[in-house]
């Protein structure tokens, strides 16, 4: 009988698509018994369209998870439903904490003022968990170009207790997404153009300057480069400039 741990079903998976292209990888992984109920979770950011027109090439009707923090840029929301509605995506959910959870934890907005973890476990973490627990598997955009711990980056990889990460363009570098982005005319963020690489929260968020790291315009200031979406080993990964 084939060991069944996550880590051995992962292995197993890294060994069957070793030598295929990011577009084979999802297209394969949408499909194999090995991984079951299969989501896409996108921010609809400055990177994400890439993915997001992947699946709607492959499978559009695929479940796509787009947090609402509730504090995002109104151009993030406009731009969620240009590119939902261009690529012609059918089944994006839209992910948010409940008025009630709000209510208790940050009834005047003003959280991430002074515990940002909190609100990222508040906004973002904890209503995406309550739906990826539907899922067996769920499909991320990071890449081993984008430093710390995603530097060792596999197609696939655990995330304990029950579930797979798949990372189709692990193995992608920066000038790969210009290149997929141009080659198909791909509508791009309206926020890149002002100078933000990596996009989340407004109140977190701001440009960068040539030559600092995409991530630096995260957070800025402090120690955080995670919003807690993204755990190894069930721990959070802290990765970027501020690692």
């Amino acid at each position: 009988m084939l060991d069944q741990t996550l880590d051995a079903r992962a292995a197993r998976l890294n060994e069957r698509y070793k030598h295929h292209a990011a577009t084979e990888v999802l297209r394969r992984a949408l499909n194999d018994p090995d991984l079951g109920r299969v989501t896409l979770v996108s921010s609809f950011g400055s990177e994400s369209v890439v993915l997001l027109h992947m699946v709607s090439v492959v499978a559009p009707g695929t479940p796509v998870l787009f947090i609402d923090t509730q504090m995002l840029f109104q151009e993030t929301l406009d731009y969620q439903v240009e590119v939902a509605e261009k690529l012609k995506l059918t089944n994006v959910r839209v992910v948010r904490a409940t008025e009630r959870e709000v209510a208790l934890n940050d009834p005047d907005g003003t959280l991430h003022q002074f515990n940002t973890d909190a609100c990222c476990d508040l906004r973002k973490t904890i209503p995406l968990e309550r739906e990826l627990s539907q899922f067996d598997a769920w499909i991320t955009g990071r890449k081993r170009f984008q430093g710390g711990q995603r530097t060792e980056l596999q197609f696939f990889e655990s995330e304990a207790p029950s579930r797979l990460r798949i990372n189709p363009l692990a193995h992608w570098r920066s000038q790969d997404v210009q290149d997929y982005l141009a080659e198909n005319n791909l509508p791009r963020h309206p926020l890149v153009a002002k100078g933000y690489a990596s996009i989340g929260c407004a109140p977190c968020t701001s440009p960068v300057k040539p030559g600092e790291d995409p991530r630096a315009g995260r957070w800025r200031g402090s120690q955080k480069t995670e919003c807690g979406i993204h755990f190894i080993g069930g721990k959070m990964v802290r990765t970027g400039a501020n690692a």
